[in-house]
């Protein structure tokens, strides 16, 4: 049974009252949607349907009118995503050392498309426009640790490596 807090999103159950705390700290702030998108993703790690219709409600604007805000920047993000993001850079210096090679390996060894996160909720697989590693190149990022010269044979050891230490912790 759900509370008044609570909502189901994907079979799963969401808290909203973290969303409330954020709508009360701003409430009658003027020009505050981006903070408190923000705060919510933080919570989150996304940003829940749920809540954006929470927050569209508190703030008297339309969710389209959030969703908007929130696909124009770059920072949000409206699905789940992984515990661990993989960026592969596809700036022209990896482009030109086989960066679609790696996301081509990542996408089959992780079993997801470029953009979407594996089942697991694991990894979530991106391409970014420069990673500024470029004497490293080809190049991918997995969180904070940059992977540099890679081959697509070489992929699949980082990806084991992330998942045991994964394991251990």
């Amino acid at each position: 049974m759900e509370t008044v807090n609570e909502k189901r999103i994907q079979g799963e159950s969401i808290d909203l009252s973290g969303v409330e705390e954020i709508l009360e700290k701003y409430k009658g702030v003027r020009g505050a949607l981006i903070p408190i998108l923000q705060q919510v993703q933080a919570v989150y790690g996304y940003l829940p349907e749920p809540a954006v219709n929470l927050i569209a409600e508190q703030l008297n604007m339309g969710a389209s009118e959030i969703i908007g805000v929130a696909t124009f920047y770059a920072q949000f993000h409206l699905t789940q995503r992984g515990q661990h993001i993989i960026k592969v850079c596809c700036g022209t210096a990896c482009h030109v050392k086989g960066a679609k090679k790696i996301t081509e390996k990542l996408s089959k060894t992780l079993d997801v498309r470029v953009g979407m996160t594996t089942e697991d909720k694991l990894f979530t697989l991106e391409e970014v426009a420069c990673l500024g590693a470029c004497s490293l190149a080809p190049v991918m990022m997995v969180d904070e640790d940059v992977h540099g010269k890679l081959a697509s044979d070489t992929v699949s050891e980082v990806i084991k490596t992330v998942k045991e230490s994964n394991i251990s912790q």
